[in-house]
């Protein structure tokens, strides 16, 4: 036998000669490494897909839909309820115009959109008027085609105008013409907002308003929503805080997570 023979084969022992052990060594640790991307790849084309045509987080960073939505709620957002537009792709580019399997929302739905006219903020509001629709608010109260809606006293809430001043709300459980209930605040009903003109509501496009009446801008303000602009339907809460911890301070958050809003459907 050859003294190339006997190098390329087992010792006396039967074991693999150390450099035939570093190949296989070499070989595993590349192949681990390929599966290693794979996973990582296939993870964020799922989260791509999940984000895109499924559902978003977001969270809530203003008072403007109290008492539904609190500053410190984080939810999920149905993207395929309204069907898709070019902002339910990631960073938005405008690779095609209007939607597409558009799905009409409804009067109540909650909706996340880009406000308008900039088109860049996201924005969260209820949907109360329809295409064609006349919306009017006089003296605090919503009217929808000369019709006002029913609102029924729930309670006086403790709270903090925009200045951190204690005030006082007024919780009101206010009926759209299709039946849909929610609550409503207001401070008074003579205060900006509270009384404004009739506006009509352009074909294609959506007038939302915020649940804390006296503290949201909204159509009242930015003007009807186009349909383009809709994100999605606020879904359900998956996770809230109320601010006094920090994420550092683990020690506070049994305190500070509000467990009983996690899960919460959003009417």
């Amino acid at each position: 036998m050859s003294k190339k023979q006997e190098s390329s084969g087992p010792d006396a022992d039967g074991q693999v000669p150390e450099n035939g052990a570093s190949k296989q060594e070499a070989v595993h640790e590349e192949g681990a490494a390929m599966e290693t991307i794979k996973t990582v790849v296939y993870a964020v084309l799922i989260a791509f897909v999940v984000r895109t045509f499924a559902y978003e987080p977001f969270n809530i960073p203003s008072g403007s839909m109290k008492p539904t939505l609190l500053v410190g709620d984080y939810l999920f957002v149905s993207k395929f309820s309204y069907g898709f537009t070019h902002y339910s792709l990631p960073f938005s580019p405008k690779l095609f115009e209007g939607r597409i399997l558009f799905d009409e929302p409804e009067r109540g739905d909650v909706a996340v959109f880009k406000k308008p006219p900039e088109d860049e903020t996201d924005y969260i509001k209820r949907i109360v008027g329809l295409p064609g629709d006349t919306i009017q608010v006089i003296g605090g109260i919503l009217h929808i085609n000369g019709e006002a809606v029913t609102r029924e006293k729930v309670a006086d809430v403790p709270d903090r105008n925009a200045l951190g001043m204690p005030d006082t709300a007024v919780e009101y459980i206010e009926t759209l013409p299709n039946g849909r209930q929610h609550r409503i605040w207001e401070y008074g009903d003579n205060l900006r907002f509270d009384n404004t003109r009739a506006y009509k509501v352009p074909a294609g496009h959506y007038f939302g308003m915020g649940d804390n009446r006296d503290n949201s801008q909204d159509s009242r303000a930015i003007g009807p929503i186009p349909a383009e602009n809709l994100i999605g339907r606020a879904e359900f809460l998956f996770f809230s805080h109320d601010g006094s911890a920090r994420f550092w301070e683990i020690w506070k958050w049994p305190t500070a997570i509000r467990f009983g809003r996690l899960g919460d459907g959003i009417d």
